[in-house]
């Protein structure tokens, strides 16, 4: 496994360059080898070779820590059931995928790289096959959006339950979510804002500054009664229940979402771990989840929660960036720790942890954007 995984990411170096050549090479090749698949892709297909790319970029280096690619794998075969996708498409992929490596690569290749992908993808197709004939549930649920309260021009905060079958989902977990009548066939990815309850009602932050089309339309065209889609849960940054360590939570932005679902589960049960939840945004207005914040550490002492901003000199707390801040509390070297945020955020968070010797299983993260 450790020679597959160096061939795999020695040759990824070859084309990680050139993305764009890659992921319009596969497509191109998987429409011309099937055109009946066309059909299972948004009009538009902006956004959608990034998100191959995530998951063939999660995929080889996870290759070599086989539980996690298992487990990574497994979880994205049940969440490609939204997608209608089969047995027999994995198949096409593959042969699109080979050809497009081969001719972004260019004179690099060899046969050593070729054989190590056809392997990597054979195991990769597998246990996304097996993952999602492991799930008796739907391919998605639908959802009727609840609520929805706009937060100044760009955040919402949407509740919406989902209909005819339970959803089960864990604190800390995301799910994909695709709004059908304003941009069908488009998923994204959003972190639950609650914990899990008996009356299948999920709630959503969202934040989108510009034209973005899933986020855009959940902050300024979803309204109440609108039927949404949601696939399967995933994510791994949830708690363990058998640890007795205390908890670090570190959010900025809408990054809050899981962290406050996290937050709601340790109210269910917790009475020993000291919890320190850092929030942090650019200005005061932004820290638009700090009431509800305040409101649960009036009722569970073991609750801390430090709000900070980064450029608003008038902010009556800490100031700087949320990074900087954790910093100072520190070290945090006995805590369990979750980050959630932007990818500048996580970064300088994941790097404080390091320097306080935090051990890497001790850590979890959910980040917007690539690390």
């Amino acid at each position: 496994m450790d020679n597959l995984a160096r061939l795999l990411k020695e040759s990824w170096t070859l084309v990680e360059d050139d993305r764009a050549r890659l992921t319009d090479h596969f497509y191109a090749r998987v429409f011309l080898l099937d055109p009946a698949l066309r059909q299972l892709f948004p009009v538009q297909m902006s956004g959608q070779g990034d998100r191959l790319l995530e998951a063939i970029i999660a995929a080889i280096h996870t290759v070599d820590d086989p539980e996690s690619f298992d487990e990574f794998l497994r979880a994205l075969g049940r969440d490609h059931r939204k997608y209608h996708v089969d047995d027999r498409h994995y198949a096409t992929m593959g042969v699109a995928l080979l050809d497009a490596l081969r001719s972004t690569a260019g004179d690099g290749w060899n046969l050593e790289y070729d054989q190590a992908w056809r392997e990597a993808y054979a195991a990769i197709a597998a246990l996304m096959v097996a993952g999602a004939a492991a799930d008796d549930g739907p391919p998605f649920w639908h959802a009727e959006v609840l609520t929805h309260q706009r937060y100044g021009p760009d955040t919402a905060v949407l509740t919406c339950r989902a209909l005819q079958h339970p959803l089960r989902w864990k604190a800390g977990q995301y799910v994909s979510l695709e709004v059908p009548r304003h941009h069908p066939r488009v998923w994204r990815n959003y972190s639950v804002a609650n914990a899990p309850n008996d009356d299948n009602v999920l709630e959503f932050h969202v934040r989108s500054p510009g034209a973005g089309w899933v986020s855009g339309a959940l902050v300024r065209r979803v309204r109440p009664g609108e039927l949404l889609r949601l696939a399967a849960p995933m994510g791994s940054m949830t708690l363990d229940r058998s640890s007795e360590r205390d908890i670090l939570c570190v959010a900025g932005g809408v990054g809050l979402a899981p962290i406050k679902a996290l937050v709601e589960e340790l109210a269910s049960y917790n009475r020993t771990r000291w919890v320190h939840v850092f929030y942090g945004a650019r200005q005061a207005g932004d820290l638009y989840g700090l009431a509800g914040l305040q409101e649960l550490v009036a009722v569970h002492p073991w609750l801390s929660v430090t709000p900070a901003c980064s450029e608003d000199p008038d902010f009556d707390g800490e100031q700087g960036d949320i990074a900087d801040v954790v910093a100072r509390y520190g070290p945090w070297t006995t805590h369990d720790c979750f980050v959630s945020g932007s990818a500048r955020m996580v970064r300088s968070t994941l790097r404080v942890l390091a320097a306080d010797d935090v051990p890497p299983p001790q850590i979890r993260y959910d980040t917007f954007g690539d690390l």
